[in-house]
């Protein structure tokens, strides 16, 4: 199982575990294929990803292709003779790369496959109020997230996890299945299944789309626990948000953290109650959320005790956008 020739694609932190369980376990990486760097931050810096940087640090060789089409790069793969890819958060592959490898290309997913397909599976689980979540390993095809699933294991999702919780915790689980999952084929004791077997009769899988920025923002008419899942599903990034209107002047403020109440009551969806000291809670379709922890536009993070501290919330109100 050693001898297997592996190229590993990736390039967010999430890939960096199962690129680091690989090292760890013996296996031959004879590449790492991840993102060009790009500028970021206010100065515009050019900034490697996690993948590289973890790369660098182990003396593995790096690709950076700007086009995952070029003929140079295909030719770069190819006198690799990779015995398998895989691939953890990285961009999708022509068919021409994964089906190069003679065992094929193996992607890892952060969801129990064939629900919450997409960019966002982690947010979106949370956002939709799962107490069930997992990591999938599968043969990549031609569509996204649909190749015959090798592995899948379900790890529960805790009612205080927000995404950042969880997204590290399926980060080590993911790493480890991987190891399982090269280890069950190189033994012959596993048949890739379509995915339409994990399906009950009629149900649709569940999707997980990219979250744009306009995807963020709170909607005060849903029912507490709705957005308190929603808040912590967007948390710590890209995080939930709102706005306070003082006079004609509108400030945006992300929600990291909140505590939803369910009650009855006669005020408007996103009215605010506060003491000025300790607590803001806003209301919703029956019921609040007390915002425990917040990000004023322009301003530090900060718990609601500090944040009221310096912000007289008495002469706010929230906009619905």
């Amino acid at each position: 199982m050693k001898n297997l020739r592996i190229v590993f694609m990736g390039t967010p932190e999430f890939a960096v575990a199962t690129l680091g369980s690989l090292l760890m376990n013996g296996f031959n990486v004879v590449g790492v294929v991840t993102s060009p760097d790009k500028p970021a931050g206010r100065g515009r810096k050019m900034t490697k990803s996690a993948v590289k940087e973890f790369a660098e640090f182990s003396y593995l060789p790096i690709i950076q292709p700007e086009n995952l089409k070029d003929p140079e790069f295909i030719e770069t793969l190819k006198k690799l003779n990779a015995d398998v890819f895989i691939v953890v958060a990285f961009r999708m592959l022509p068919k021409v790369i994964w089906k190069m490898p003679s065992i094929g290309t193996i992607n890892l997913h952060a969801s129990l496959l064939p629900h919450y397909r997409g960019a966002a599976p982690i947010n979106h689980a949370i956002m939709n109020g799962e107490s069930m979540t997992g990591v999938t390993t599968f043969l990549i095809d031609d569509k996204i997230d649909t190749g015959n699933i090798l592995l899948r294991e379900g790890i529960q999702i805790f009612p205080f996890e927000n995404a950042g919780d969880l997204h590290d915790r399926l980060m080590k689980h993911g790493a480890r299945l991987v190891i399982r999952t090269l280890a069950a084929i190189v033994e012959d004791r596993i048949v890739p299944q379509p995915q339409s077997n994990f399906l009950l009769p009629g149900e649709i899988p569940k999707e997980a789309p990219k979250i744009h920025p306009e995807n963020c923002v709170i909607d005060w008419n849903n029912e507490p626990t709705r957005i308190h899942n929603f808040i912590r599903g967007l948390s710590p990034y890209p995080c939930a948000k709102s706005f306070f209107m003082i006079g004609q002047e509108k400030l945006s403020f992300k929600v990291f953290e909140s505590q939803p109440e369910v009650a009855r009551n006669m005020f408007k969806p996103g009215f605010i109650i506060s003491d000025g000291k300790h607590f803001i809670k806003i209301a919703c379709k029956n019921g609040f959320i007390n915002i425990a922890n917040l990000q004023l536009e322009g301003k530090n993070r900060m718990n609601t005790v500090e944040f009221l501290r310096g912000f007289n919330i008495s002469n706010c109100t929230i906009s619905a956008s």
